[in-house]
């Protein structure tokens, strides 16, 4: 080898030395040091996931100690304004598919929304049923006081799709924010009865008394989750949507009344 090639050469393997040392640096060299203290989620689900992922957020946290969830319930609806008002939000777990398309349409998903729950709905009345409803038909005597989540909200889409399969003229009825708010007003005796989910009337633990619907006139609720595009804390997010899919999280969902998705 001349001594200009074994120039060349040594000069070569300096700069493949200082490549192999850029690369071996810390992310943050040259940056303040992040902040300690553990990661957190923020969840944003649907008002009729409320106690299956109160559930589910604990034991995440258990398997993952170092990440904290946030959760957020409301309406899907409201939940869709929220994040498109640019609440920061990781996660969005809606209790219909429509709203879920909203967002995508409006370019503030992260991948493709996946079904992780579905949903039926049932009739809630006053705990032991003293009016006697025993379908929607009911829901139309005159006398009677009716709960309804309003129509851009799942619940109340999925009621007016109800009534329309069995037949029935949709009763004038308030026009609740979520499906919490219609069990929350039979519960306490401000309306008589409510169109809302199987896992509501089970969820509220004998407060009220769930009146079953027909399949030929039940609706399914379809559930999906999604990241959200500019998710503060996407790692989090993406380990807590693969639980949610997970057999763990499929057998809590079970636990409160969720049909396999």
């Amino acid at each position: 080898m001349s001594m200009r090639q074994s120039a060349a050469t040594a000069a070569l393997l300096v700069v493949v030395g200082l490549v192999g040392r850029s690369y071996a640096q810390p992310a943050n060299a040259g940056k303040a040091a992040a902040p300690t203290g553990p990661q957190t989620v923020t969840v944003f689900a649907a008002a009729s996931l409320t106690a299956a992922f109160q559930n589910m957020a604990t034991t995440f946290e258990r398997a993952h100690p170092d990440v904290k969830v946030q959760l957020n319930f409301a309406g899907s609806s409201t939940l869709v304004q929220q994040i498109q008002q640019g609440a920061p939000a990781d996660v969005f777990a809606s209790a219909d598919e429509a709203n879920m398309q909203k967002l995508t349409e409006s370019g503030a998903v992260a991948g493709t929304p996946q079904l992780f729950a579905r949903n039926q709905l049932q009739i809630a009345v006053a705990a032991g049923n003293p009016k006697g409803i025993a379908g929607l038909a009911d829901l139309t005597k005159p006398g009677l006081t009716i709960a309804l989540c309003g129509p851009t909200v799942p619940c109340g889409r999925y009621a007016a799709e109800a009534f329309v399969k069995a037949g029935v003229t949709a009763p004038a009825a308030s026009q609740e924010l979520d499906v919490k708010a219609v069990v929350s007003k039979v519960a306490m005796g401000e309306e008589d009865a409510g169109i809302v989910y199987v896992t509501d009337v089970r969820a509220a633990g004998g407060k009220v008394t769930g009146v079953n619907i027909p399949e030929s006139s039940n609706v399914i609720a379809r559930y999906p989750i999604a990241m959200v595009k500019d998710a503060p804390n996407p790692a989090a997010a993406t380990a807590f949507i693969d639980f949610v899919l997970s057999s763990d999280g499929q057998r809590i969902l079970a636990d409160f009344g969720f049909l396999s998705r």
